[in-house]
């Protein structure tokens, strides 16, 4: 089961990248989160381009962490065009989300945001 002060930490941080996004294109773009029962997936969201697509946005895995329980500590995954994860090896596996977050924030390698 995934910490409840990592769950909320990392829920602050979603909610913070949605209020940095320019008011101008909030319609265009969110990020939104999924709860697993041990891992913690971040989207990137965007309303149908097309008029014959419905109403839904589409949903762009961008990041995952996962919880190991056993070890108390926390992986980053990145997301390939088929939406599979793999491991990120630039940071190693830690007990703080807070780590992975600032990685995925900094985004060296442009695998999360582009």
């Amino acid at each position: 089961m995934i910490p409840d002060a990592d769950l909320a930490r990392v829920q602050r941080w979603v909610k913070a990248r949605n209020d940095r996004i320019p008011e101008q294109v909030r319609d265009r773009i969110r990020i939104e989160l999924d709860v697993g029962s041990r891992a913690l997936t971040i989207f990137e969201c965007h309303p149908p381009w097309r008029d014959d697509m419905g109403p839904d946005w589409s949903r762009l895995p961008t990041a995952r962490l996962r919880y190991t329980k056993i070890r108390n500590e926390w992986a980053l995954y990145w997301s390939d065009r088929n939406s599979e994860f793999h491991e990120y090896d630039l940071v190693e596996p830690t007990r703080y989300v807070s780590h992975l977050l600032a990685e995925v924030d900094r985004d060296p390698t442009y695998i999360f945001w582009g």
